[in-house]
């Protein structure tokens, strides 16, 4: 008896600190979590700010593409990999102690990252920015519940629903900007003030939870390793399957067979074991997994899309780094924009019927995308992109109140690590798509094209005269003006054939959200909270 009394107590510690939040005045409440937004803002932030960048970061560390893009790659695969872990690691550590170590070691890696001295020595940095920072992410979900009761809370849920959409869309934006103005190194040192300050500040500001180190003698060490195995295997083999031509590739072939098994694995152990680190079974709850699956969905649109149109800017109009943050800079604006609509409508209108038209939007945006051509720039892609703002908004934050308001707090920390895996998961899976689309669509369109480029073909002749005309003008000889001429054909028909891929990407996304779309009636009704003593449960 005296054992279980002492194994009790600090299990229960967590639950009796709860209350204390609703001591607090809203004000205060307000500041710690807008501190904590803080945190989750540039760990977010990081995954995209270096993708319009990364010629200038191969270029000042004497790297080539296949290297560079490594600087993205590495941490994305700690990220995933620590965001579930850290449902039970604010239990061990409490949330504060979590929060201000991950944003500590976020901005030391930082500072590493912007002084880092060779290609090998950022990508490790890398790595361990992202494994160090990724634990703010989900931290935020869980403390804006413990906060936060009723209308506030669906405003709170609005506010992190924007962030975590709004964050990796200006990445590129913000990240071109810097390296344009200053230089890459940039990247990463603005992280150290805000890093600094949310490190400094939220151990003094949250307080809702405490630690219960007595968990780590429990825990499911086997679990974590088959977790890491299975999460860090598949996002390498989705972000560089499309550049080995998947399976052909042996270490592509490992990797996919070594998370198909470490994955089986993990999801036997987290169903059958007493304490799992990832709390599975949150899914036999219809709104949290169906909540999931749309987190899922609309990282495959936010990722995939953030994806896409630079490298459609980059690749087929030529842009610079400035240019393409410019270009794609609206849908930020019509997201921000959206909120206080979304706040208003949130507290009188059924938050499923908000997410059916964020996801139907959505589907919108991703059909006004499809028509794309070689001279689309900022101007053409404002409809789309503006769509797509608003209905960023409006598919993320209701996702957020309904999946995981229907949870009780003690599964919320645990639950919550799930749910924005998910949506990081469902990213890698839809960028590492578009890719696939993009490589394969390429090659066919340009078949298709070339069908057509033949001697019949009236306007190819009159192009390639006119080319080698301006050729032989230029003083070349007959036949390096003809090989000229037939080099301009053959970039103008790649160009096009590009264009035309780019099209199918939009649409193969755009019939995720449809699917997805059909599928909220499914979900139950949550009714936000409306006593405060409802945290203290």
């Amino acid at each position: 008896m005296m054992g279980t009394a002492t194994l009790d107590r600090p299990v229960a510690a967590p639950a009796a600190a709860l209350p204390s939040p609703a001591s607090l005045s809203t004000p205060a409440k307000i500041f710690a979590f807008a501190t904590m937004c803080v945190g989750m803002f540039i760990a977010l932030l990081d995954i995209q700010i270096v993708s319009a960048s990364l010629r200038d970061i191969g270029g000042g560390l004497s790297a080539g593409t296949d290297e560079t893009v490594w600087v993205q790659t590495s941490y994305l695969i700690a990220e995933i990999i620590v965001i579930p872990l850290s449902g039970w690691l604010s239990r061990v550590m409490s949330t504060r102690w979590l929060f201000a170590a991950s944003a500590a070691g976020f901005t030391v890696t930082s500072l590493l990252c912007g002084v880092a001295w060779n290609i090998q020595s950022m990508i490790a940095f890398r790595a361990a920015q992202g494994f160090l920072g990724g634990s703010m992410i989900p931290l935020v979900f869980t403390t804006a519940f413990a906060f936060f009761a009723g209308p506030q809370r669906v405003i709170a849920a609005a506010t992190i629903g924007a962030l975590a959409s709004l964050a990796p869309t200006l990445g590129p934006t913000i990240g071109g900007w810097i390296t344009d103005n200053f230089s890459w190194h940039w990247l990463f040192f603005i992280n150290l003030v805000p890093g600094i300050f949310v490190t400094v500040a939220v151990p003094m500001l949250v307080k809702v939870d405490r630690p219960n180190w007595s968990l780590v003698r429990g825990a499911d060490y086997l679990g974590i390793l088959f977790m890491a195995l299975f999460l860090g295997c598949l996002e390498y083999t989705m972000e560089e399957g499309p550049r080995w031509d998947w399976f052909g590739d042996e270490v592509i072939l490992a990797t996919a067979w070594i998370a198909g098994l470490s994955g089986v694995a993990f999801v036997w152990r987290s169903l059958t074991y007493a304490n799992p680190v990832v709390d599975l079974r949150a899914l036999r709850e219809r709104n949290f997994a169906l909540g999931c699956f749309f987190s899922f969905v609309t990282g495959i649109g936010i990722f995939a899309t953030i994806y896409l149109t630079p490298l459609f800017l980059g690749r087929v109009r030529g842009f610079s780094a400035l240019d393409i943050g410019l270009a794609i800079f609206s849908t930020g604006l019509f997201q921000v924009a959206s909120i206080p609509f979304y706040a208003f409508l949130a507290n009188r209108v059924d938050l499923r019927w908000l997410m059916m038209f964020g996801l139907g939007l959505f589907a919108l945006s991703m059909w006004f995308f499809a028509p794309i051509t070689h001279d689309w720039g900022g101007a053409e892609l404002l409809l789309p992109q503006a769509l797509r703002g608003m209905a960023q908004q409006f598919a993320v934050a209701p996702t957020v109140t309904l999946t995981l308001g229907s949870l009780p707090p003690e599964r919320l920390k645990l639950a919550s690590g799930l749910f924005n895996l998910m949506r990081n998961l469902g990213g890698a899976i839809g960028i590492a798509a578009c890719a696939t689309v993009l490589n394969d669509r390429g090659n066919l369109h340009f078949l298709r094209e070339a069908e057509h480029l033949n001697i019949r073909n009236e306007a190819m002749g009159a192009f390639l005269q006119g080319a080698g005309n301006q050729m032989l003008a230029a003083g070349h000889d007959l036949v390096d003006a003809n090989t000229a001429a037939l080099k301009q054909l053959f970039a103008l028909a790649w160009r096009e054939a590009q264009t035309q891929t780019f099209g199918d990407a939009f649409l193969i996304v755009m019939v995720c959200f449809v699917i997805a779309t059909a599928m909220v009636p499914l979900m139950r009704k949550v009714a936000p909270p409306k006593a405060p003593s409802a945290d203290a449960h």
